[in-house]
């Protein structure tokens, strides 16, 4: 019941967009035979979507790939190194958890400002890798694996960057996919970051864009035209990440 409430939606929103681009919403989009491409064809050819699918691109799998590999490094430091401090800057790192975003805004708007990022890609990508959270789960993670696997490497003489890459990498594949996951779906629905930084309408994300049309006289198939291309990545990438998602949940459970 709980997943025929929750698709309902989606399914409303994908009928619309078929329906007739007079601005015809139900009963028409329930008839089959009225059903159009012409919303899509018109979306794609008139607006900005397409220079807003590839910002939305370029913010979320540019984020998943540094988010990932700076959130293995730092749990592959917090669970297997010893240093000084290791435990406090750990958990002051994650107390980050307990700021909500709306508090910090400003100060990160500023900061972009000063580098002279606002309405440009690095702006929109790097204040958002530092995440606390992915790194918490990579160093919980990462603290269940052997501690003979790192013995053998250091006995071997393996370099830090070697054991990293060759130990723990591939044991972590299935918690990096799931990760992967969440950090691309975070930045693909992401909108008041993307709002405050994409300041001029070539620098905007798909979120902010359809917004946008809202105010604008467009009919409401084609926005619902426009949002259903937006969910499509999210539903290639979660189908083919979710085996790997499945893993990291079997091997979760086998370790407890």
């Amino acid at each position: 019941m709980t997943a025929i409430v929750t698709i309902v939606p989606f399914v409303a929103m994908v009928l619309v967009a078929f329906a007739p681009p007079s601005g015809e919403t139900f009963p028409a989009a329930l008839d089959p035979t009225r059903w159009t491409w012409q919303n899509f064809s018109t979306v794609l050819s008139s607006s900005n979507i397409p220079r807003w699918t590839l910002n939305s691109l370029i913010y979320s799998v540019g984020s998943v790939i540094f988010v990932l590999l700076f959130a293995a490094m730092a749990g592959y430091a917090f669970a297997k190194k010893r240093f000084p401090g290791r435990e406090v800057i750990f958990w002051a790192f994650l107390a980050t958890l307990m700021v909500p975003f709306q508090a910090t805004l400003i100060p990160s708007y500023i900061l972009v400002s000063k580098l002279g990022w606002v309405d440009g890609y690095w702006g929109l990508v790097v204040p958002t890798l530092a995440n606390s959270q992915a790194v918490f789960l990579m160093r919980q993670f990462i603290s269940q694996l052997p501690d003979e696997l790192f013995e053998a490497a250091e006995i071997d003489g393996a370099s830090e960057w070697r054991t990293f890459t060759t130990i723990v990498l591939p044991l972590v594949r299935p918690a990096l996919a799931t990760l992967g996951i969440f950090v691309f779906l975070w930045h693909w629905n992401d909108f008041l970051w993307p709002l405050v930084i994409g300041q001029s309408a070539q620098m905007q994300t798909l979120t902010v864009g359809l917004a946008s049309m809202q105010s604008e006289v467009v009919p409401i198939n084609q926005i619902m035209a426009g949002a259903t291309i937006t969910v499509l990545p999210s539903l290639l990438v979660f189908g083919l990440l979710q085996r790997y998602l499945t893993d990291s949940i079997a091997m979760t459970g086998l370790k407890a």
